[in-house]
């Protein structure tokens, strides 16, 4: 049974439409342009982004793209972030993952469904989105598009202003809410279009094309799918630790994440109070947080990883050990963990 979330209102044909939309925007260029276009025929909208883990955004930051593009455009912005519920989407897409742990589709139809009652709440009628027909090869095909705008309840509400031109009529044009005349008909993966607009405008600021998602990343999706079949409780310090550091999975049910910087030092702490974390006491060396209960020859093992990691002239013998109670002990190894074993557990 799949865990994707379906639209459980469709989109009544009899209502007429109202000249309010909800815009999806990512912070890139795409979703921007699409808000002008639409916004230029004098459509109300509420630009609409979903931060996550996974598409992580700043709350407090006045520089952060999608808050830099909503000013520029005129636009008031909403943030609704994606909780641990979306979790389930990852681990058992219905419509599968993409290259690496991203399931595209499934993603989309769960935002779509998020936008439909979002907008239902504030009274607009339509979406607006930046996708480009034929531009990401697994949620913007022609028929992908269909399914998700299907399988969200959004069936003819959901206008793609940059490629509407290539695409089937929507509502709010065959209604006349917005002049078809005047979108644009671009298709494929080329950026020149939207380029050359965003410079007669003055748009700026946006982020780089598909930057965003680290779903994406091969490197974190690696470690995501290690986490996901290890553990089935994730809680949300298992999940900030996945960009920090490095990742060795000694074993099913033990994980250390070393630090690489004196920031991450730091970093590692503050995520994960209640775990137990190795600190080199005489020496300048790496935090290493333990996740999981690691036996006496595993501790002289994460030992030896916290003196491998230090500088060979400065390697000290004394690990400081706090486990999540606060409780301190010290241990002392002369042993360094070995490069080929590191190499063939690490994530």
């Amino acid at each position: 049974m799949s865990s994707q979330p379906m639209s459980s209102s469709p989109c009544p044909e009899a209502v007429p439409l109202n000249r309010r939309a909800v815009a999806l925007i990512s912070g890139g260029l795409d979703s921007a342009l699409a808000i002008y276009l639409v916004k230029r025929q004098g459509i109300d909208i509420t630009a609409l982004h979903f931060p996550s883990f996974f598409a992580p955004l700043d709350l407090e930051d006045e520089g952060a793209p999608v808050r830099v593009l909503a000013r520029q455009l005129d636009v008031p912005l909403v943030l609704i972030p994606k909780g641990m519920e979306f979790l389930e989407v990852i681990r058992n897409p219905r419509y599968g993952h993409g290259k690496n742990i991203n399931p595209c589709i499934d993603c989309r139809i769960d935002s779509f469904v998020r936008a439909k009652a979002f907008m239902e709440e504030i009274g607009a009628s339509f979406l607006v989105t930046g996708e480009v027909s034929g531009q990401r090869p697994m949620s913007q095909r022609r028929d992908a598009m269909r399914l998700i705008d299907k399988r969200s309840g959004c069936e003819g509400l959901v206008l793609r202003p940059l490629s509407a031109k290539v695409l089937p009529l929507t509502r709010p044009e065959t209604e006349g809410i917005v002049d078809r005349d005047r979108l644009l008909d671009i298709a494929g993966r080329g950026r020149k279009v939207q380029l050359k607009l965003a410079q007669e405008i003055g748009l700026t600021g946006f982020s780089a094309p598909a930057g965003g998602c680290l779903l994406t990343d091969p490197g974190f999706a690696r470690r995501l799918r290690d986490l996901l079949t290890d553990k089935q409780d994730v809680n949300t310090a298992d999940l900030e630790l996945l960009s920090i550091g490095r990742h060795i999975r000694v074993r099913p049910g033990l994980k250390l994440v070393v630090s690489r910087t004196e920031i991450e030092n730091g970093r590692i702490e503050e995520i994960a109070p209640a775990e137990t974390v190795f600190f080199p006491m005489d020496f300048p060396g790496p935090t290493v947080v333990v996740l999981g209960v690691p036996t006496a020859e595993e501790e002289t093992l994460v030992a030896g990883i916290v003196r491998r990691y230090s500088k060979e002239s400065r390697r000290g013998e004394a690990i400081r050990i706090r486990d999540g109670q606060g409780s301190t002990r010290v241990l002392s190894v002369n042993n360094v963990a070995q490069d080929d074993w590191i190499a063939a557990h690490i994530l």
